[in-house]
């Protein structure tokens, strides 16, 4: 009851600050108008629930990976499955799909995200061949995904091009409010699955031995686990474009904090990634208020060196 009046009076200052500062603060009392609510704070409130819908889908899918694969380097990031949702979502931008429906965007970036987490899973013989081998494909999988994405930028109309570009770099401040309705409702059942199936990631996080001797199927519930991370990745890609490093972050930080039962930190998970990713946020219009930072370069920042650290900090335990 307690922790959860913490993250209720945390979400809620958070949420203050993400509404009133920006380019010009806006006190809580000019919240309302004559008219009604003023645009600019409506515009900041539409922002604010985006944050954390898709921090807490980056934080969630994020968990879900590490815990799966056993690396704690692993996100949809670094596995290359930010690069492939964002080819197909690109991909439906470019060919006009996006016009034949709304739904259609995420289905493409979801099924671009299916395409490498197999193809990273299949060069790595799902992790066989160690998690070097793993992280390894997922960047050179990225990497390649990366000039894919070019490829279609380069082929973009330029009635497209300043919104795609935009959209490569991660951008919360023109999300439609559709797709943010039924990424909010993915990753609400996302967290109810992962905490139903949180005493499975913990034997899976043990190995796939451990986890069959703990009566648990490791190949059925690897598939659930890892679709339902694909899923909440590839939305997010589709929702605001692609930002990375969140989904590193966030798992570290809570399971330092809060321990590594997945029984415990589905909840800490979800509201702890929403909180950083508003906090990225704030810091990207606040420090430049003229030119707002887009969100996938304010998380790059942070998340660039954490990744280095964690990576050396493996390599000098795998020395030792």
């Amino acid at each position: 009851m307690k922790k959860l009046l913490m993250w209720g009076l945390t979400a809620a200052v958070l949420s203050l600050l993400g509404v009133c500062c920006g380019a010009s603060f806006i006190a809580p009392a000019c919240f309302w108008n004559e008219d009604g609510l003023d645009p600019i704070v409506e515009l900041r409130l539409l922002r604010v629930l985006a944050a954390w819908v898709v921090g807490g889908s980056l934080a969630l899918a994020g968990m879900v990976f590490q815990a799966v694969l056993r690396n704690p380097l692993a996100e949809p990031f670094t596995l290359g499955l930010s690069g492939g949702a964002g080819v197909g979502a690109a991909l439906a931008f470019v060919i006009g799909l996006r016009t034949c429906g709304l739904f259609l965007v995420p289905l493409s970036a979801w099924l671009g995200a299916i395409a490498v987490l197999a193809l990273v899973l299949l060069v790595s013989r799902g992790g066989a061949r160690g998690s070097n081998s793993l992280l390894l494909s997922g960047v050179i999988a990225g990497t390649i995904a990366s000039s894919l994405l070019m490829y279609l930028v380069s082929a973009a109309q330029v009635e497209e091009l300043a919104g795609l570009t935009w959209w490569m770099l991660g951008d919360l401040q023109a999300v439609d409010p559709d797709l943010l309705l039924l990424q909010g409702a993915v990753v609400v059942v996302a967290a109810v699955v992962l905490r139903r199936h949180a005493a499975g990631i913990n034997a899976l996080s043990l190995g796939d031995d451990s986890a069959f001797f703990l009566g648990f199927s490791p190949r059925s519930l690897s598939v659930l686990l890892v679709l339902t991370g694909a899923l909440l990745a590839a939305g997010t890609i589709a929702l605001c474009g692609i930002i990375g490093f969140c989904g590193l972050i966030v798992p570290h930080i809570v399971r330092r904090c809060c321990g590594s039962d997945h029984r415990r930190i589905v909840l800490d998970m979800l509201l702890c990634g929403g909180g950083f990713l508003l906090l990225c946020d704030l810091c990207g219009r606040m420090l430049f208020p003229d030119r707002e930072l887009p969100i996938g370069v304010t998380t790059a920042w942070i998340g660039g060196p954490v990744f280095l650290w964690l990576l050396n900090r493996r390599r000098s335990d795998y020395d030792a």
